[in-house]
């Protein structure tokens, strides 16, 4: 028998009777008519669905939901298959967005009674679970077959994460029609659970040369337009202000709460000025709503949240590892915290429970065998803030620069610096820049061996010329007696060879002098070295081979062989330009088998280059041919030091008479070299024959248009050209594309920006049948976004053959995108495979 109970109207409040239902019914709403009905209906559909009558707190939305269209559909599928889903994340992330956006997904869709919980505000363990409770009422789901299925969102356990894992170990049993999806910048860590990491929103290419048709495929740009016309509606993205947008999004890492931020300081900054303060952007971005949660009122207070939560320990470790911008391994990270108590013996725990805790972030595939983290930009900020504030800024720092000064004393104490120690301290190259300039404003000689590392690594990347500064600065501010100047010399001459050749001439010079005033060191043979390359380069014969000649006596007495195979690698070059080709040959013989055991491909390129001018001379094309390919390949990425190469390989085609190939690549050459070092004059002289052979064996009006593609050609196609992916026919039918026609169609729409919906109207098709596609091409592709998808499908279009005209399409070229992760990075055409290493032959 039912008793009668008082309710009241789920609108109105207006009281009514009802009958108490049993155990097994699950609890309605009930509404004194059918005005309060339609009313509730209307709020719920404004809200997201989320049903009112339950005592949850409306999710109503008041802004639009921009982006993450894959995430939806990833999180759709997943909210199906598991019982608790945790969305985690840094601070800003649009955590509690994107819950909010799932749970109205499907709460419209009438899949799931939806229910939520806002526990940001809520710290006592017993106001938690009441709240939990009465939003599901006191009735178990029961077992019957019509019940429907109810979706808890939990939004902000970070700090009740024991008492939630507590009560929803009780609750699961009993309710097995019970779904959660909880946020949270760790996981609850419970049996079953699965957890989701929300990453910032797809930035643009950095490196676009169309900033403006990049940002506008970018989710983070498009959020940032969003915000800003909010405040600002006559603000639009245009050419003048699109590179300023995208580096906005990019420092704030795509989190949408500080871009949400940002762009709402458009109405008073334009962007390039709210670029330039971003240094200081913890006192910048302090307009948050109004009616937000303190702790979304301001960047301080979303990071200040968190680290509010963390032990001692941990903090003291987000400190101090905010002095590594460029990420760090467990190595660096045991220097700058030998001073923690338990750090070191702890520290894999810590750095796990950092991770767990969303603050520091894998890298996933940095070809090293040891883990490596990053932190944001934002969170380094803060972790830097609090580092002064405490007043361990200055043993940090120290700690920092005696770690750093012990991976560089390899530039001062050996003859050539072994790629093990490169390849570790390009690592660590934004920490090593981030150290000098911290060492910048006083006289501490490391400054010299740091900036002089900092060089080399970059000088390896083809970027030498944009630190020469700060060793210029650093010999400035520092001692002249030091024992790290001549290695700093040397960096600021090989920084500025190409630009400025007597100054480069100049600083070589003075390294050797200082350095012969401390004995015949080892880091003396590789002075002599490098300045009898550069006099090699100025065509000063007799001084070149004296150097080089010294450079090898100090290797052979010191055996030391990779000193004493580049030495002989740079006299071949000698004896072949002297018409010594078998003297040349010898010597090559004796060098190359050493360097290709391990030298850094800035040593080996030039030697390479040697050996296909060597096969040149001896009418070997074929050879030459495989010389200067593997030559471009060490250096492929690296402009100015290809450009022999691709020469090297222009003078091959010209006797092979594929004239159009020939003078297309000395465009190239023509236009990378830009007035720098044209080499000697031998090498000179055979470059100008063949130019002027391919020009005058092409029609005049051919010629001409040949040779101005080679200048305009972007550097990918050109590498295509050089190292054979390109071809003058149409691709073989039998190249199996990995998508099936109606996925590239689909692939296609995306790249014309068009959403989900406007894909399906496009292609009749349901939308739920596009987002099956869309998921179906990332997982065929390993690709995270629409944003990657669409640059995979622009750059099969850049790499597909040009066969109706000889001039690269710059519709392609513009929108090429360099994907971070590993399993995201682009196809470079030509490049990557196995390196063709032929040995000589005997003469």
């Amino acid at each position: 028998m039912s008793t009668p109970t008082t309710v009241t109207c789920a609108t109105c409040g207006t009281s009514l009777t009802r009958t108490k239902r049993s155990r097994t019914s699950q609890p309605r709403a009930r509404y004194c008519s059918n005005a309060c009905r339609q009313r509730s209906y209307r709020l719920r559909h404004r809200s997201g669905g989320v049903d009112a009558g339950l005592g949850s707190e409306l999710l109503t939305q008041l802004s639009s939901f921009v982006g993450r269209a894959d995430e939806l559909v990833e999180l759709t599928r997943l909210l199906h298959e598991v019982r608790l889903l945790t969305l985690t994340g840094p601070a800003g992330v649009g955590k509690s967005r994107l819950a909010s956006e799932v749970a109205g997904q499907e709460a419209r869709g009438r899949r799931s009674d939806v229910s939520v919980v806002r526990l940001g505000a809520v710290r006592d363990a017993g106001t938690v679970r009441r709240r939990i409770l009465d939003t599901l009422g006191d009735e178990p789901d029961g077992s019957a077959a019509t019940a429907p299925d109810r979706l808890l969102v939990l939004d902000d356990c970070d700090h009740v994460l024991y008492t939630c894992g507590t009560l929803l170990t009780e609750l699961f049993p009993g309710r097995p029609r019970l779904r959660v999806l909880a946020t949270s910048r760790e996981p609850l860590c419970l049996p079953g659970e699965s957890v989701f990491s929300v990453t910032g929103l797809a930035l643009g290419d950095p490196e676009s040369v169309d900033p403006l048709a990049d940002g506008l495929r970018s989710d983070a740009v498009s959020l940032f337009m969003d915000r800003a016309r909010a405040v600002a509606p006559d603000f639009r993205l245009s050419r003048d202000n699109a590179a300023d947008v995208a580096e906005i999004c990019a420092r704030l890492d795509g989190l949408p709460l500080p871009i949400e931020m940002a762009a709402r300081l458009v109405r008073v900054f334009p962007p390039a000025e709210i670029r330039s303060r971003l240094h200081d952007r913890l006192a910048l971005l302090t307009n948050g709503w109004r009616l937000a949660d303190d702790r979304h009122q301001s960047l301080r207070a979303a990071l200040e949240w968190g680290y509010a939560l963390l032990n001692p320990v941990e903090q003291a470790l987000l400190r101090r590892l905010s002095v590594l911008p460029g990420g760090f391994g467990p190595d660096a990270a045991a220097a700058v915290t030998a001073d923690v108590p338990g750090a070191a013996v702890a520290l894999p725990e810590l750095l796990v429970a950092l991770e767990a805790k969303s603050l520091i972030t894998p890298l996933a595939g940095t070809g090293v065998g040891t883990a490596r983290f990053r932190m944001l930009e934002s969170t380094l900020c803060f972790g830097q803030e609090r580092l002064v504030a405490e007043g361990e800024d200055t043993a940090t720092y120290e700690r920092l620069t005696a770690w750093l000064t012990t991976m560089s004393l390899p530039f001062r104490d050996e003859a050539v610096v072994p790629v093990a120690a490169l390849d570790r301290l390009a690592e660590e190259r934004v920490n090593l820049a981030h150290a000098v300039r911290h060492l910048a404003a006083g006289s501490d000689e490391r400054q010299l061996l740091l900036a002089g590392a900092l060089a080399a690594v970059e000088g390896a990347r083809g970027r030498s010329a944009e630190v020469a500064g700060l060793v210029v600065h650093a010999l400035e501010r520092t001692t002249p007696d030091s024992m790290y100047r001549a290695v700093a010399l040397e960096a600021t001459a090989l920084a500025v060879r190409d630009s400025e050749p007597d100054g480069a001439a100049r600083r070589i010079d003075r390294a050797v002098r200082e350095e012969r005033r401390q004995g015949r060191s080892p880091l003396l043979g590789r002075l002599l070295l490098v300045r009898g390359i550069l006099r090699q380069m100025r065509d000063e014969r007799r001084a070149s081979v004296d150097d080089l000649e010294e450079a090898l006596e100090i290797g052979l007495r010191s055996h030391h062989g990779t000193l004493v195979a580049l030495s002989l690698g740079a006299l071949a070059r000698h004896r072949l330009e002297s018409g010594d080709p078998s003297g040349a040959e010898r010597e090559l013989e004796r060098a190359l088998p050493v360097l290709r055991d391990g030298v850094a491909p800035q040593w080996l390129s030039p030697v390479l280059s040697t050996a296909g001018s060597l096969a040149l001379e001896k009418g070997d094309a074929h050879r030459a041919e495989e010389y200067f390919a593997e030559a471009l390949r060490c250096r492929a990425y690296h402009h100015a030091d290809a450009v022999r190469a691709l020469e090297g390989l222009a003078l091959v085609a010209v006797r092979g008479y594929r004239f159009d190939r020939g003078v297309r690549l000395l465009g190239v050459a023509e236009r990378v070299r830009g007035g720098g070092f044209e080499g000697s004059g031998w090498w000179r002289q055979r470059v100008r024959q063949a130019r002027e052979t391919a020009l005058r064996a092409l029609p005049v009006g051919r010629a001409e248009s040949w040779l101005e593609a080679g200048r305009a050609m972007p550097w990918r196609q050109a590498l295509g050209l050089a190292l054979g992916g390109e071809s003058v026919e149409p691709r073989g039918r039998g190249a199996a594309h990995p998508l099936s026609k109606r996925e590239r169609d689909v692939a296609a729409l995306i790249v014309e920006g068009l959403t989900n919906r406007q894909i399906a109207a496009r292609i009749h098709v349901s939308v739920r049948t596009v987002e099956t596609h869309i998921r179906h091409i990332r997982t065929t592709l390993g690709l995270r976004s629409r944003a990657h998808i669409a640059a995979w499908v622009a750059q099969r279009q850049a790499d597909a053959p040009e066969v109706s005209a000889p001039a690269p399409s710059a519709s392609s070229a513009a929108v090429l995108r360099r994907l971070s992760d590993p399993r995201e990075k682009l196809r470079g055409v030509g490049v990557g495979g196995g390196v063709v290493r032929p040995e000589l032959r005997g003469a």
